[in-house]
């Protein structure tokens, strides 16, 4: 009963817990790039085969999580227009818990080859037993006290424990011999069968484990290649097995190597966000982010490091996958923010900051969209990630708020600063509004400088300050031109009057 499949299926098969993982979300858009390369199919099952972990919400939860990602799979489960959950393809349900009959189904069939066995031992035996291999230095394994039961025993062990409303687990038999792992990335792995446990593969509950259930689905689903973390790597070889058991061709593996922190430990909350809604809720464009996990252990082999989503599709290649671990650098995820930011067009770059500046309580849509752009365009080179923009630019809403000593320019004093403030309310209120753009700010006020013998800090510094508030802005001739623009020159004097009086 092998699979003659020979159309690239992937599929990304999360546990519904309640939040997308960097690492989960690495694994479904390599499964959907390798998809996508090769002109195949990318399925989302979900995995809630352990139903201790799972999160009422969470599978509309990834949806939208996805959706602001851009990534829509091909089969399995999708949302609605109606925020709804839908399932589409052939081979559904793709929810394991709807599935129990199917691994029942071959569970029964390796009982009656022989190839698994019931286990009706005590957690406390199984506790005795863990502790008693530890105390000896020996990895704890089962140790086959069930194997070997004969059939009257078995019975009447069944009856004992159907009779108190119980179930015996269902444990896999390991043969004799090796096991070769064909890993599209890390080459052969050879295991010894006799490292590997008998492990169970249905629970008391009557759900599968993991190890049944992702053989019988991956095989049923007919997919091609299974793209998942390097953790898994040691449970391959059972998988294997328990293919062979059944008489089925095995896909093919391709394991990701493992997401660092800088300091080369496990990427770990403890550390900082791990999850992608955390970053999306930062203020990263989801393009960037898609750039920058695609290359957390790709390498396209190239100088190129800013990718549109086709450019990943074409150049995407499991072959140029690493085998080490991918430093997660937050700098270098600002760096490829910041190349995005600058290249985007700013009314697109305005409409992307509009809730931004919400989230911080500035009212920017009562505002002229003419002057947003103006904002955005004055910050867009500055930029690393869209929540930034209400720090950086509240004072383009509200006048700001500073102490007197900032406004004096560490050539000056406070007397020098004073006056310089006074000669630039005279000099802008005198000036042609119609004609108060930067270039003409600039050529009147370095006039100024040169007229009363100032130096370019003792005029320019306070002029920012007064402003914006702010020790690092964008230049104050820009600065003063969009304030006008908006808020009119008047508010523009108004905060330089503001200053002066500050300074008594």
């Amino acid at each position: 009963m092998a699979n003659t499949n020979s159309k690239i299926r992937t599929r990304f098969a999360p546990s519904p817990t309640g939040f997308v993982h960097i690492g989960n979300f690495r694994t479904a858009l390599f499964s959907h790039l390798w998809a996508k390369h090769n002109g195949g199919t990318s399925v989302l099952r979900i995995e809630d085969t352990d139903q201790n972990r799972k999160v009422e919400g969470a599978i509309e939860y990834l949806l939208r999580v996805m959706k602001q990602m851009d990534i829509e799979f091909d089969e399995g489960f999708y949302l609605k227009t109606d925020g709804k959950i839908g399932e589409r393809g052939n081979f559904g349900p793709y929810l394991q818990s709807q599935r129990l009959n199917l691994y029942q189904q071959y569970a029964d069939q390796l009982l009656k080859q022989g190839q698994a066995y019931y286990c009706f031992c005590s957690e406390q035996r199984l506790e005795d037993l863990r502790k008693e291999q530890t105390a000896l230095k020996k990895p704890p394994m089962y140790d086959r006290h069930c194997k070997n039961l004969s059939a009257d025993e078995i019975k009447k062990q069944l009856d004992e424990f159907k009779a108190s409303g119980k179930n015996p687990v269902i444990r896999f038999f390991i043969p004799e011999g090796q096991t070769v792992v064909h890993d599209l990335i890390y080459g052969d792995i050879t295991y010894e069968n006799k490292i590997l446990d008998d492990q169970v593969i249905i629970k008391s509950d009557g759900f599968p484990t993991y190890h049944l259930a992702v053989v019988v689905d991956d095989h049923l689903m007919q997919i091609s290649h299974v793209i998942r973390g390097e953790e898994w790597i040691p449970s391959t070889p059972k998988h294997l097995l328990i293919y062979k058991a059944l008489g089925w061709e095995p896909t093919q593996f391709a394991h990701l190597p493992l997401i660092l922190n800088p300091d080369k430990s496990k990427l770990s909350k403890r550390q900082g966000d791990v999850a992608t809604e955390d970053y999306l809720k930062k203020g990263y464009l989801p393009e960037v982010l898609i750039n920058f996990v695609a290359m957390l252990g790709w390498n396209p082999k190239t100088e190129q490091e800013i990718f549109s989503f086709d450019d990943l599709v074409k150049q995407f290649d499991l072959a140029k996958v690493n085998k080490s671990g991918a430093v997660f650098d937050i700098n270098k995820l600002d760096w490829i923010s910041g190349q995005y930011i600058k290249k985007m067009p700013v009314d697109e770059l305005t409409e992307r900051l509009l809730p931004y500046w919400e989230q911080d309580s500035i009212k920017a849509k009562d505002f002229d969209k003419k002057y947003l752009s103006a904002i955005a365009d004055l910050e867009k080179e500055r930029l690393k990630k869209l929540s930034e923009i209400g720090e950086r630019t509240r004072y383009f809403f509200e006048a700001p708020e500073y102490g007197a000593e900032l406004l004096i320019w560490k050539k000056s004093d406070k007397e020098k600063t004073r006056q310089a403030l006074l000669d630039l309310v005279e000099l802008f209120t005198q000036a042609d509004e119609s004609k108060f753009s930067k270039e003409e700010i600039e050529t009147i006020v370095k006039k100024m400088i040169a007229d009363k013998g100032y130096d370019n800090g003792s005029v320019l510094w306070p002029l920012r300050v007064a402003l914006t508030g702010q020790q690092f802005s964008p230049g104050p001739f820009d600065v003063c031109a969009t304030l006008a623009l908006g808020l009119g020159k008047e508010e523009v004097i108004k905060r330089l009057n503001t200053a002066v009086i500050k300074l008594g």
